[in-house]
């Protein structure tokens, strides 16, 4: 039930998103859109099962579904109360929980989707070099704490960037020590590049963003799909969440007008 409720994600997030502006448009009461009635719907306690079941490994035994209702409820009845009292006008905490679920929504079906292994054997085909292992590369990065710095810099013929604790150049490094060094991300989107002399990116890192110049890249070979199966499908629905979450909010964002004055 809960697979068939998120099958369109974008959908279902839109869907949300008009809910929740629908509702604060509504004459009467904000805080105080329904009745004092809570309905517990049969897809509402799947998903408090699901919920217990990420968080413990397990399903629920029926005294911890229990709880675990019992506690919803709670939870419920003083969210509703605290909506009464205005307790979310100019909260920034409150603010950056609702804008958060928003995000999980647009990713929902991502998180509890099981891709087959023609999925996974295709995303591993186009990130070969971020699962080879004796490969090595050679290249020039230059670093930026944002990425709206990153590029802007892509129209300079050398880009500075700023100091930080990373080389700036690298020759003939392992793939693995550039995940060591610069981070896994840093690393699966290097292998996504192609070398050349012209500089590319922006690529992101724990650290930040880097424009890159990817002078060569020798040999390495990755292992077989049934070897690192749990690696690559945390990556795939990692990135797979996070272009679902970008892509409705750029459906959204289209509907606004910013001035910054």
């Amino acid at each position: 039930m809960i697979r068939k409720l998120l099958r369109d994600p974008l959908a279902h997030f839109l869907v949300a998103g008009a809910a929740i502006w629908g509702l604060l448009a509504l004459a009467g009461d904000p805080v105080d859109p329904a009745s004092r009635t809570i309905e517990l719907s049969r897809e509402r306690q799947a998903g408090i099962a699901l919920g217990f079941e990420r968080m413990m490994g397990r399903p629920p035994t029926d005294a911890e579904m229990d709880w675990a209702i019992e506690r919803w409820i709670r939870e419920e009845v003083l969210y509703r109360e605290a909506l009464r009292l205005g307790f979310d006008e100019g909260d920034a905490i409150v603010r950056r929980r609702l804008a958060t679920k928003m995000d999980e929504l647009a990713g929902a079906e991502a998180e509890v989707a099981r891709p087959s292994d023609a999925v996974l054997e295709q995303w591993l085909a186009d990130n070969p070099g971020a699962y080879a292992m004796g490969g090595t590369v050679t290249f020039e990065q230059a670093y930026f704490p944002s990425e709206r710095a990153a590029r802007a810099a892509m129209t300079e013929a050398s880009p500075e960037g700023e100091p930080i604790s990373l080389p700036r150049s690298v020759a003939r490094m392992p793939l693995t020590e550039v995940r060591v060094v610069f981070g896994r991300e840093f690393a699966a989107e290097l292998s996504a590049l192609a070398a050349g002399p012209d500089w590319q990116g922006p690529i992101g890192s724990g650290y930040g963003w880097h424009l890159v110049r990817l002078a060569k890249r020798d040999g390495g070979s990755g292992p077989p799909l049934a070897e690192i199966r749990d690696r690559v499908e945390a990556d795939w629905r990692s990135a797979t969440i996070a272009e679902r979450r970008q892509r409705a909010y750029e459906v959204l964002r289209e509907a606004y007008t910013v001035e910054v004055e």
